[in-house]
């Protein structure tokens, strides 16, 4: 059983349909978030991120926790009972059993220390469970390359990423806003802040947009145009495929070097806390969604706004849009500063880094920068 697990989870391609797989794949994923989830429980301390665990409802992330148990349990053992690629529904309802038995939803939780050491486990199973239901049925409702598997090639390598980026989330918290304070604490004016938090709501959250995709698009420039920045950068620009997935491919040292550079003016102009909340939710959104395999460019809206269809091209092995198409939220700016794609076609054909220097797997790609000599 075991074996058959690894050779699942190493393989790509579209699922044969009507026996089974499906679903056991369905109900493991799920039963495995299961299982983390009362991890997350026993060990809040050292398993959740202080930031998100201050705006929890608990009893709505226990009935998040049952109901997920009772869907995963269900649809294994109803896989189980009709002789449904047995093996596979065995593995999940495993861990649907072992998640009720230490506890599940049920789980007591005691005062506990509020500035120990963490992982972000929580915000992992959080946003795998919500990406992956929201954009995989946005991808199979609105799909741009229909023959285009859920699993398809790769998608481990950028699974690793995923993995890895967000239970990392307490170091790079901590390590952005100690550069940011000591970098640029000498900046911060109390009348500017005044007046930021003083504009009306929308006012300040196309600002906060502005602002950071202002220096989003200049930082994302010089990755493309410094060498030795283009070392970090070539990593996420090796997914050869574009997916809800694709975005999560990137250098751990790019991750902190832009969000550095991003929150930088945010903290100087001293914007207000419902303003970053809600600035926070359009970049979560637009960071999966301007990868994901979606055919969506919004008509005239697209000279504006970053859609799919324009962060696409960003990532195409086509002449016309190398170096092109920087902005993460405004396109507008690349229109601005003359680095928006002209071509004719509506979409690119090939994407990746020209060339496919860039190797395979989570390791390679992260030592990649310091051993690449091209």
């Amino acid at each position: 059983m075991l074996e058959k697990l690894n050779r699942l989870s190493e393989s790509h391609g579209h699922m044969p349909r009507g026996v089974g797989v499906v679903s056991g794949v369905f109900a493991l994923i799920l039963g495995l978030l299961c299982l983390l989830g009362v991890l997350a429980f026993h060990f809040p301390a050292y398993l959740t991120t202080p930031e998100l665990r201050r705006s929890y409802d608990v009893t709505v992330m226990r009935q998040v926790l049952f109901w997920a148990m009772v869907v995963a349990g269900g649809v294994s053992l109803g896989n189980i009972v009709l002789g449904r690629v047995r093996w596979l529904s065995a593995w999940a309802f495993l861990a649907v059993a072992a998640a009720a038995l230490m506890g599940g939803h049920k789980v007591p939780v005691n005062d506990f220390a509020d500035h120990t050491p963490y992982v972000g486990l929580d915000w992992f199973v959080l946003d795998l469970l919500g990406s992956s239901l929201i954009f995989i049925f946005i991808e199979k409702l609105f799909p741009l390359r229909r023959e285009q598997a859920v699993f398809r090639a790769e998608w481990q390598t950028d699974f690793h990423h995923f993995i890895v980026n967000h239970m990392v989330v307490g170091f790079i918290l901590l390590a952005t806003n100690l550069l940011v304070h000591k970098l640029f604490g000498w900046a911060v004016r109390g009348g500017v802040q005044d007046w930021v938090k003083d504009l009306p709501f929308v006012v300040e959250l196309f600002l906060i947009i502005l602002v950071a995709d202002l220096v989003q698009y200049w930082t994302h420039r010089a990755y493309h145009e410094v060498p030795i920045l283009w070392r970090l950068h070539a990593v996420h620009h090796s997914a050869k495929s574009m997916d809800w997935l694709a975005g999560s491919r990137q250098h751990i040292l790019e991750l902190l070097i832009t969000r550095t550079l991003i929150l930088a003016p945010i903290y100087v102009l001293g914007f207000s806390k419902e303003v970053i909340d809600a600035y926070i939710v359009v970049v979560g959104f637009q960071a999966v969604f301007n990868h994901a395999n979606v055919s969506v460019r919004l008509g005239p809206l697209r000279y504006v706004l970053v859609t799919p269809n324009f962060h696409h091209w960003h990532h195409s092995q086509d002449q016309e849009a190398l170096d092109r198409n920087y902005a993460a939220h405004y396109a507008f700016l690349d229109y601005l500063f003359g680095t928006a794609v002209k071509s004719d076609r509506e979409w690119p054909s090939d994407y990746g880094v020209l060339g496919d220097y860039v190797p395979d797997g989570f390791l390679k790609q992260l030592a990649f920068p310091f051993r690449w000599k091209g």
